[in-house]
């Protein structure tokens, strides 16, 4: 009866190639993830320390803080697609 167990635990807790392409899915995403997000935090810090600056210019540090925040989160959405098509 154990020996029928044990038999069936090492058969099915083999390496799958689901599981190493789960892995890879999120290793690339997660180099992927790691530029955008230290370019997320250098955009709003350089935002927040100019509206701070000139605080009369802050409507316009805003609109363009928020258009740099969009573009670098599109690399972020770009290499989440590309972990899916490698």
């Amino acid at each position: 009866m154990v020996d029928g167990l044990l038999v069936l635990a090492q058969e099915s807790g083999g390496v799958t190639d689901a599981g190493l392409e789960a892995l890879a899915h999120g290793l690339v995403y997660g180099l992927a993830a790691i530029g955008p997000g230290v370019g997320i935090g250098l955009v709003f810090s350089s935002a927040i320390e100019a509206m701070a600056r000139q605080p009369e210019m802050a409507g316009q540090t805003r609109t363009t803080m928020f258009l740099g925040f969009a573009l670098i989160e599109a690399l972020a959405l770009i290499g989440f697609v590309l972990s899916f098509i490698i």
